[in-house]
């Protein structure tokens, strides 16, 4: 079987524990873990669990429900696509996917090719850091599960070179190309690699992007490494920093920023995940960088030097510095689009270098730069696995129909570390102030909320996911800050606390 949970719908309520323990457990109090591909055995338990989640947060490949999951019959398109229209997606990810099944879904008949640079089927990223790394499942078995059979011509393991939007074709590594009626970008980002391609290239000096990329890792992690150096303190630095932990493994994190997590959550959050790390066995050093990395004669990764004047005996470093968008195919294209991502307007349509829009060609996931809500129509990249969700959903509606749908969903994030649930909802990196409206620092168990300009603009909750739902809408209608009002518990008693969230190359 192939399974998936969305975290952003997840609230703990532990039901899946209960029903299908030998697939999903917590690590700590609310930290879901499972199994992305377990044995048939189990699948009877599976679908009991999915049923009773309360927030339907297991999803399942359509091959394995019993219910008939046939595609829908073709009721026409009610827009501006036709049954002979062809529709090119570029980018085999998680938003390629996912907006190729909601084309089905919303009755396009067409021609759907989807064109991959690599080799692999759509697969789930967030186990990549956390599963895949402490070995309890493989880099090969987080395939997406599929809603539904999207009937398309796959071509994987060929990356897109150029486009030619005069022509209508996408160009194709080899010089092949391939037409379109209407294009969708989905490209989304790569690693941020280490800025010495000789230093880069030593043997066991990795980034955590990709399938391949985990199972590289894993397997050096395997070999039992005499430490692991962790460059950034961002989620995907602390979670393999976590991941280090508890497969007993001596970690180093180097982070330029006062405290890990500081730059998108802000000082005082940062101080909390400090702290853990630390009790953890992190050998967390702040305020300091990673100057250069040395090899043996073998071309084998044997030390780091830092920027304090120190030196760490190291044989495996992973460099997590954020992400680059892979925009490098549409430099000649004639879009609106840089290393922040492609521009597009509130429907998710690409805009050229002149700000027109190009009503040909349509862009989803982490590479589309768009105008929210949050920002009073300031433009925002989210890397999040709900916001290529929801997007992609957007733009299917809009090219099917030819409607005017807009993208204005609240971003969600999550990470799982050191057997905590840190989960976000906004863009909390954009505030000037916070306050912590349940719970406390101390305790380890809070919100905090967050403002800009007096208006409620993210929330952060440490192992308190279930306050979420509550500030995302506060977020959307966009209420007043600080919030005036609990949940269940009428005024809350706040405490101001540094936001200190640098803004992130992310918002623009």
């Amino acid at each position: 079987m192939h399974i998936g949970v969305d975290m952003t719908k997840c609230k703990s309520y532990a039901q899946c524990c209960f029903l299908a323990p030998d697939t999903f457990e917590f690590d700590g109090e609310e930290a879901l873990v499972y199994d992305p591909a377990p044995d048939d055995t189990h699948r009877l338990r599976i679908l009991q669990a999915a049923a009773a989640c309360p927030v339907q947060a297991i999803r399942i490949d359509h091959r394995d429900l019993e219910a008939d999951a046939s595609p829908a019959p073709a009721t026409g398109t009610p827009g501006s696509l036709t049954a002979t229209d062809r529709v090119v997606v570029v980018g085999a990810s998680l938003a390629g996917l996912r907006t190729a099944e909601a084309l089905r879904r919303e009755g396009f008949t067409g021609r759907l090719v989807v064109i991959g640079a690599e080799s692999h089927e759509p697969y789930d990223r967030p186990p990549l850091s956390k599963q895949v790394l402490t070995g309890t499942t493989s880099a090969g078995d987080t395939t997406l599960p599929r809603t539904r059979d999207v009937d398309a011509e796959w071509r994987l393991g060929v990356a897109a070179t150029g486009l030619d939007l005069d022509a209508h074709e996408v160009v194709l590594a080899g010089g092949e190309r391939v037409g379109f009626d209407r294009l969708v970008i989905a490209t989304g980002s790569s690693a941020r690699p280490w800025p010495d391609a000789e230093q880069a290239a030593l043997e066991g000096v990795h980034t955590l992007r990709t399938a391949d990329d985990a199972a590289g890792l894993r397997r050096h992690l395997q070999d039992r490494p005499r430490r692991v150096l962790v460059v950034g303190g961002g989620f995907t630095g602390s979670e393999v920093a976590s991941v280090c932990r508890t497969l007993d493994l001596p970690v180093t994190l180097i982070d330029r920023g006062p405290a890990p997590l500081t730059g998108g959550l802000g000082e005082a959050v940062g101080a909390v995940a400090a702290e853990i790390q630390r009790e953890h066995g992190v050998d967390l050093r702040s305020r300091t960088s990673v100057t250069a990395l040395e090899g043996d004669a073998d071309g084998r990764l044997r030390r780091a030097r830092l920027s304090d004047g120190s030196t760490l005996e190291v044989d495996v470093a992973v460099i997590a510095l954020g992400a680059v968008r892979n925009v490098g195919w549409l430099v000649e294209a004639g879009l609106d689009a840089d290393e922040r991502g492609v521009t597009v307007d509130a429907q998710c349509r690409a805009l050229d270098r002149d700000g027109q829009v190009v009503p040909h060609v349509f862009v989803a996931g982490d590479v589309a730069r768009f105008p929210h809500p949050i920002l009073d129509g300031g433009l925002l990249s989210v890397e999040h696995w709900g916001n290529a969700v929801a997007q992609a959903e957007v733009v299917a509606h809009n090219l099917v129909t030819g409607g005017t749908a807009e993208h204005d969903a609240v971003p969600v994030f999550w990470s799982i570390q050191f057997g905590h649930v840190l989960k976000a909802v906004g863009v909390p990196s954009c505030a000037d102030e916070s306050v912590v409206a349940q719970g406390s620092l101390e305790s380890r168990s809070f919100v905090v909320v967050y403002g800009a300009r007096g208006r409620t603009v993210g929330a952060v909750a440490l192992d308190q996911s279930k306050w979420l739902d509550h500030y995302a809408r506060q977020i959307a209608a966009g209420a007043p800050f600080p919030p005036r009002d609990r949940t269940v518990h009428g005024p809350p008693n706040l405490t101001t606390v540094s936001a200190g969230a640098r803004p992130t190359a992310s918002v623009q």
